[in-house]
């Protein structure tokens, strides 16, 4: 059996009673259909660097995506690049830094595989992956077939999508990203970039002076994976940030008056999760047991000396959930995928 820890950025998880890696997307779907013929649990496994495994790991088959490839053609003003879902996905970054393609640069240092990046919609500093997806090549378990999914039938909402919707349906093969040939990037639209590069919310910067105050904030949050820097021993963000009605909204104000907070279009307010997590009595560094909340950055959850097992790390989480839930009355929700394990009531 294959210890699956070493294939997770927590360096958590059990055993895989099968283990076998997909080197193209016809291998992998010829796995994963072979596999539910026989009605074999199956687990496909990307980067593993947002992703929750039990301690008592998948009784069943575990398929790693390995498969590679990048093709690019040109339409118009813009490079349309496909990606094969096994691709690391910060080196097509610097890629397109490089090249000079521009919408992406602002996801630098994001770790793990190309094709986990549709499934959770994959976001940060302003900038999330549906803006460029143009198509999505999934194997749909259901039919039975390959299909090509156009931006608009994937779902796609803050860092949610059809694919994380229903999990067991989907499996990734490729991504086909549209980006447009600029040296300059995207507007920039989070604050804190733009202070970082001394500009203005709205403005464009250089594509490499984006993609490296990018990485230095990263860095700076322990989220960029480093083997000597024991915060990147995590999942990035464990909880999502809070998406609260014009109710809830004001439900929270009463309780926390000038609270930070941004509007939506469409009249709702998010609310960081971090200072929810910090303002309800979790600060930075807070351990329970051998895992903490990083020092770095109050999102993440971590797992510092690897003696951590997945229960510490989801008994840390509830702590964390439970005690924001009572103090503002707002129930944070995982980010991760959990397999195997479930964050209890």
């Amino acid at each position: 059996m294959e210890m699956l820890a070493p294939y997770t950025t927590l360096r958590l998880g059990g055993p895989a009673r099968d283990f076998v890696e997909a080197t193209s997307a016809e291998q992998l779907v010829s796995l994963v259909a072979d596999a539910d013929r026989n009605e074999v649990p199956t687990l496909v496994l990307g980067g593993g660097s947002n992703v929750v495994i039990s301690d008592e790991g998948f009784d069943g088959l575990v398929i790693r995506v390995a498969t590679e490839g990048v093709s690019v053609s040109r339409d118009g003003e813009q490079v349309v690049v496909t990606v094969e879902a096994g691709e690391d996905w910060d080196p097509l970054v610097a890629r397109a830094v490089a090249e000079g393609w521009s919408g992406i640069e602002c996801m630098s240092g994001v770790p793990g595989l190309v094709g986990s990046t549709p499934i959770q919609n994959v976001g940060a500093y302003g900038q999330e992956v549906a803006q460029t997806i143009r198509c999505v090549r999934a194997y749909d378990r259901r039919t039975r077939q390959v299909v090509d999914l156009e931006a608009r039938q994937c779902g796609f909402s803050y860092r949610d999508s059809a694919f994380k919707h229903d999990l067991a349906r989907y499996v990734v093969l490729a991504v086909t990203y549209a980006l447009d040939i600029s040296e300059m990037s995207g507007a920039v639209a989070y604050e804190e970039l733009a202070r970082r590069l001394a500009v203005e919310v709205g403005e464009s910067v250089p594509l490499d002076q984006a993609r490296e105050a990018v990485l230095g904030l990263r860095r700076g949050k322990g989220m960029v994976l480093d083997p000597d820097d024991p915060d990147t021993r995590s999942a990035g963000s464990f909880f999502t940030n809070a998406i609260l009605t014009p109710e809830q909204a004001a439900e929270l104000a009463g309780r926390a008056p000038g609270h930070p907070r941004w509007e939506q279009p469409d009249g709702s307010v998010k609310v960081p999760a971090g200072w929810l997590i910090e303002q309800a009595g979790y600060p930075k560094g807070y351990e329970r047991g051998p895992v903490r909340i990083s020092t770095k950055h109050t999102l993440a959850l971590t797992n510092p000396t690897d003696l951590g097992t997945t229960a510490d790390l989801l008994g840390l989480a509830m702590e964390v959930r439970d005690g924001v839930r009572e103090k503002f009355g707002i129930t944070l929700v995982n980010e991760p995928v959990l397999v195997g394990c479930v964050l209890g009531e």
